[in-house]
């Protein structure tokens, strides 16, 4: 049986937008010597404990935190079709996903929360653009289950430090 004779007429059999892949926050020099008196003062904390190697790895940690912070979101295509959701060259057709859920009071605008049954990415979150709200759920809903999900703790908490 064809998916696509399911969706009542009149509803979008195609949606496509573009977004930042997350929500970039433009960090000021402070925040970055911050940053640096913190991770040093970890480094000396594990070199008078005589841990070299601890010490080495938490000052690399701390430079690609850094720069992870400074790098500016790249732009994602994103596409929902009566066939699955595309997020960049990424097919997830929906049979592999659960539900979903339109969160449309987060703080950086409206965003698609989708469970998946993937073990290893449970959770897609995609930045929505306000004016295809309305059509992106009329697809969603003849395709899959709304329930109420969140942001896990970290993503949360990532976002309130900047990153």
């Amino acid at each position: 049986m064809d998916n696509e004779a399911n969706v009542p007429q009149g509803v979008a059999r195609s949606i496509s937008w573009e977004a930042p892949e997350h929500h970039h926050i433009e960090k000021g020099n402070d925040w970055f010597f911050a940053l640096a008196i913190i991770v040093v003062a970890i480094v000396v904390v594990a070199l008078l404990l005589d841990n070299v190697l601890f010490a080495l790895l938490l000052g690399l940690a701390g430079g690609a935190l850094g720069v992870s912070a400074a790098k500016k979101p790249n732009i994602i295509p994103y596409s929902i079709s009566v066939r699955g959701i595309k997020i960049e060259d990424r097919q997830y057709p929906f049979p592999s996903l659960e539900a979903y859920h339109l969160d449309e009071d987060h703080f950086a605008g409206p965003q698609l929360l989708i469970k998946s049954k993937e073990r290893f990415m449970p959770l897609l979150v995609m930045p929505i653009p306000t004016d295809h709200i309305d059509d992106i759920e009329d697809i969603l809903k003849e395709k899959l289950e709304e329930e109420e999900l969140t942001e896990p703790f970290l993503m949360k908490l990532l976002e309130i430090f900047g990153f």
